[in-house]
């Protein structure tokens, strides 16, 4: 028997009725999507959909925005052309005016994030996604730089690249930092660990939430170096221990006695073995009474359709760009590894920020 989360899995995404002429024209979309994708960036970031917002319903015809000089009227009417197709824009008697979704564009942030997060780290990358599926390494990396994983060269990655990941990074969990400050330190933790500690925002975060707590920071070298600096220019060096650590290697413990373990978006970035591995390490790392919170966007935790989607179609940048076996995972493939990692789940909160889900585990008794 189907079970009632399941049955709301199974309900996402496509129509009830859907007739066979609709879902023809959906599978074309499907095909032509790169291209559409393309134009309708260059179109956004070339100014030629905010000149378009600033006539409202008039609208201008290609040759008004030709004299402006952005583009030529060839290109305009190829990328106009294009944007109509996708409903950015609409035509009326011969003058083009945003349509609802050209407006979104302009005014939605995490629609601008997705947009240079796909084009700045993914899209050449995705060419090699084949390959990275059948032999579960990220063979697109090499359109960004000569690193084994996309982790390994973060601190180093050109620009803009680097902006758009470390924003698309941040958005997610930025809204959500706030939330779960009163959870982490419901305990009143002394001792408080942030594994994969990326650029220092959730531990400059707990710093300044409370004043006695003790960080301890796990990462690769050289993104403990870069939250180094930030901690020495804030004064804060005496309050953090940095642990340069490889989390692949399962032969490195972490250090232990720790009244929380704190997990940000972190997991994802791994296989499932790799992900025992790490849960394992960290039941093992608790203090008496401790906790590992794992935050995370597990996509069968939204409310809404369109985040699950944005969530789901992440999953192939960590295929072809990452690390070649990490996805978006659901909350129960984190709740099954840390039970086989001696964990057992002891709360959990969804509706977080702008996606994000809260588990909490305790050691088993």
């Amino acid at each position: 028997m189907e079970t009632g989360s399941q049955a709301l899995l199974n309900k996402r995404f496509s129509p009830a009725r859907q007739s066979a002429m609709d879902a023809r024209f959906e599978a074309q979309k499907i095909a032509f999507g790169p291209v559409v994708f393309q134009c309708v960036r260059i179109a956004w970031k070339r100014g030629i959909l905010q000149r378009l917002a600033e006539t409202g319903e008039r609208g201008l015809s290609v040759d008004e925005l030709a004299v402006e000089g952005k583009l030529s009227r060839y290109a305009l009417n190829l990328l106009l052309e294009t944007c109509l197709s996708a409903g950015v824009v609409e035509l009326r008697e011969g003058r083009y005016a945003l349509d609802k979704t050209g407006y979104c564009l302009l005014s939605d942030a995490i629609a601008q994030i997705n947009f240079d997060f796909i084009h700045d780290v993914c899209y050449q990358g995705l060419f090699a996604l084949e390959r990275s599926l059948d032999e579960e390494k990220p063979h697109g990396l090499a359109a960004l730089g000569p690193w084994d994983t996309l982790y390994q060269g973060l601190a180093a990655m050109q620009e803009p690249a680097r902006s758009s990941w470390l924003s698309f990074d941040h958005y997610y969990s930025d809204t959500s930092f706030p939330e779960i400050l009163p959870d982490v330190f419901a305990r009143r933790p002394r001792k408080l660990m942030d594994i994969g500690a990326n650029t220092g925002k959730f531990t400059l975060a707990a710093l300044a939430y409370d004043a006695e707590v003790e960080m301890h920071l796990l990462d690769l070298p050289g993104q403990l170096a870069v939250i180094e600096k930030t901690l020495a220019e804030k004064g804060l060096s005496h309050r953090a221990q940095l642990h340069p650590t490889d989390m692949l290697n399962p032969a490195l413990d972490f250090p232990a006695g720790m009244d929380v373990i704190w997990m940000s978006q972190f997991l994802s970035c791994f296989s499932e073995e790799v992900i025992a591995s790490i849960l394992r390490r960290a039941a093992a790392a608790l203090a008496e009474g401790g906790q590992v919170m794992i935050l995370d966007t597990l996509w069968d935790r939204q409310k809404y359709d369109i985040a699950a989607y944005c969530l789901i179609n992440t999953s192939p940048y960590f295929t072809a760009m990452a690390s070649g076996n990490s996805k978006i995972y659901r909350a129960d493939d984190y709740i099954r590894l840390c039970r086989e990692a001696g964990l057992a789940l002891a709360a959990e909160r969804d509706g977080i920020g702008y996606c994000h889900s809260l588990l909490q585990f305790e050691r088993k008794a």
